[in-house]
């Protein structure tokens, strides 16, 4: 067994009704000016003001900035961070699903060391710590609250980049399942299915270790168990809950191990075409499951019965996780194909050269040149 540490260095609280607790973690962060990043469908519903109204219980000021888009852009950042130093905001809180996140992290970074964001792309760029920060997630999929990344899309060169460092984790996360009841059925199952592939590629690639294969084994119990129960009743508070716990224990898992070629690869696809993230992933995963089939070593048998309605007997074969997770993504109603969410061919030989920049490449179980990328994005088409 190869050496290997972790350290999860954050304040999570979960439960239903768990954002009464906001005032107390602002109170903890001595701070008398308080930004919300979040989205327009949030601000629309009401959802920052709750938010908003929670935080001034404590005395302190609100602003607001809630025009981060699906793959938020450079551009995002840079007007959200203007936003933070115009009203003089002393902390960030979170809502919504992982763009939110991302941009609050990588407002922290700019806001506290100047520059562009794209200044900081990589790993150990940001100098130390970034301002305070409390996520709270209003969707079963990313787990950005416990990740130690922010993925950015740079349309200059149609790149999401990434920023890594364990100094962008919030000190506070607020796991509350009811935020989940009001999710649209179709980002639902795609932000489902994203938590999915967080599970599955951390546990099946090279840097896989006991503690990774802990957090991704229970992330993928609960989402296996709950995702169609949730994609069909979204006020079943007991799937949302098992949903959201799972999506972020899958985040704890590839926060310390890296992802694998179904990440790769959706990062250009989202850059190139602005495909949403977890459609991506969820187009992506049976055509890198079934690559990957050569290189197993039992543990596609393990997912089977975690994903499955009934369990693998001895005659099970690697390829019949492969045709599972069609069936399962098809019950839920996410694209089969590249094709149907507008990608186009001519776009292949650039996200394949993109893809490969990835360091989830390399920790793919089984080894993957450019060409093999260009093979199954041409499959996934």
């Amino acid at each position: 067994m190869k050496d290997f540490s972790f350290i999860v260095p954050q304040n999570i609280t979960f439960g239903a009704g768990s954002v009464k607790k906001l005032p107390e973690m602002v109170k903890e962060l001595k701070v008398s000016n308080v930004l919300v990043i979040s989205g327009p469908h949030l601000n629309k519903m009401g959802v920052t003001d709750k938010i908003t109204a929670l935080i001034e219980e404590t005395g302190a000021k609100t602003c607001k900035f809630t025009d981060v888009e699906a793959n938020p852009s450079v551009e995002t950042v840079h007007k959200a961070a203007d936003a933070y130093k115009e009203n003089q905001a002393e902390a960030i809180v979170a809502i919504g699903g992982g763009s939110p996140m991302d941009v609050a992290k990588a407002v922290g970074v700019v806001v506290t060391y100047g520059g562009s964001i794209t200044e900081y792309e990589g790993g150990g760029k940001v100098p130390g710590e970034i301002v305070p920060f409390i996520a709270i997630p209003t969707t079963a999929g990313t787990g950005s609250e416990v990740t130690a990344f922010s993925v950015i899309t740079d349309h200059s060169r149609n790149y999401k980049l990434t920023v890594a460092s364990q100094k962008l984790l919030p000190s506070h996360v607020i796991l509350d399942p009811e935020f989940l009841t009001s999710c649209p059925a179709g980002t639902a199952a795609a932000s489902g299915v994203d938590a999915m592939v967080h599970a599955i590629e951390s546990y099946i690639n090279k840097d896989c270790n006991p503690f990774i294969e802990a957090m991704a084994e229970k992330a993928l119990e609960l989402l296996g168990e709950n995702i169609r129960k949730f994609v069909a009743d979204r006020t079943n508070i007991e799937a949302a809950s098992a949903m959201l716990l799972g999506s972020t224990f899958a985040g704890i898992a590839f926060n310390f191990g890296r992802l694998g070629d179904v990440h790769a690869m959706a990062h250009p696809v989202g850059g190139f075409f602005n495909v949403a993230h977890g459609t991506a992933n969820a187009i992506l995963l049976p055509v890198c499951l079934e690559y990957n089939a050569l290189a197993d070593d039992g543990k596609y048998k393990k997912i089977y019965d975690y994903i499955s309605y009934t369990k693998a007997d001895d005659s099970f074969v690697p390829e019949m996780l492969v045709e599972e997770v069609r069936k399962l993504t098809k019950s839920l109603g996410i694209p089969e194909t590249l094709s149907e969410v507008g990608v186009t061919e001519d776009k292949i030989s650039q996200m394949a050269e993109d893809a490969m920049k990835s360091g989830n490449i390399a920790v793919n179980p089984r080894i993957t040149t450019k060409k093999d990328v260009e093979m199954l994005y041409k499959k996934a088409m």
